[in-house]
């Protein structure tokens, strides 16, 4: 038997290979493409909104989010002159008494050109009585520069000693400061005996600008290097005595600044 394009149909080749029974094997259901027109799943609700087809929503209901009555409140004011809700101080009177009232800058700083002047001719003026008040602040902006102008005028000899005097600067405070805690009854701070100590450096300056002029490892620099020890450890123990109340003990107060100011001296001369 021969087959051809004619006789042979399509239902006839799926029934000769088996495929009949093949739709068989699926679920069965009565679902169906008329089934589309109708709410989907069975879901219908005549009041949702959303369920409603295109041109039967009715626009002219309010949607959204509506505010209560009291917060809606009209704005009274004019445009680019809004009502301030304070009033606040004029300028003259919110700086001009802050400003008044502070005090100078340099004597925040602790800096005071009176008190450096009284205590400048207070070393200069070996004899002269010292204030005791003034003596016991803590000012060390005289010290330091007197400390630069020691080392300036060595340095203006061939000496660069800058180290050595705030090295040996720093020592001798220490040392004073431990030695006048045990001897007075008052007691000292650190700051006051550098303050002293400091000013008190001044003659060691004008025995270093005599270097500049002449030698001072002569006899007549022997005898200038004595005064101005005892120049200097005169006033150091004269203040020291007023600020602490020490009396009759300037002369052992006196002895250790002799040798602390004679080790500047060393350095002067040599």
């Amino acid at each position: 038997m021969v087959l051809t394009s004619d006789s042979v149909s399509l239902p006839w080749l799926l029934a000769m290979a088996g495929f009949d029974n093949f739709n068989t094997d699926f679920y069965q259901s009565s679902y169906s493409v008329d089934d589309q027109n109708q709410g989907g799943y069975g879901y219908s609700n005549a009041d949702d909104p959303c369920s409603k087809q295109y041109g039967q929503y009715d626009y002219s209901q309010p949607m959204g989010y509506s505010a209560p009555p009291g917060m809606m409140q009209p704005y009274t004011g004019q445009i680019f002159q809004p009502t301030p809700a304070f009033t606040p101080a004029s300028t003259q009177s919110m700086y001009s008494s802050s400003f008044e009232d502070e005090p100078p800058l340099l004597e925040e700083l602790g800096i005071n050109f009176d008190h450096i002047w009284q205590k400048t001719l207070t070393v200069l003026h070996p004899l002269k009585a010292a204030d005791g008040s003034i003596m016991n602040e803590t000012d060390l902006a005289g010290p330091m520069v007197f400390c630069l102008a020691f080392g300036a005028t060595l340095l203006l000899t061939g000496k660069i000693q800058f180290g050595y005097v705030y090295g040996i600067s720093a020592i001798g405070c220490l040392g004073m400061y431990c030695l006048l805690n045990l001897m007075s009854m008052t007691g000292v701070s650190f700051g006051c005996v550098a303050s002293v100590l400091g000013y008190c450096l001044l003659p060691m300056i004008i025995l270093s600008s005599f270097g500049v002029l002449f030698s001072l490892q002569g006899m007549l620099g022997i005898i200038l290097t004595a005064a101005i020890i005892g120049w200097c450890s005169f006033s150091a123990s004269k203040i020291f005595i007023s600020a602490l109340a020490m009396d009759g003990q300037q002369l052992l107060v006196a002895y250790p600044c002799a040798l602390l100011y004679g080790v500047f001296a060393l350095i002067s001369v040599f």
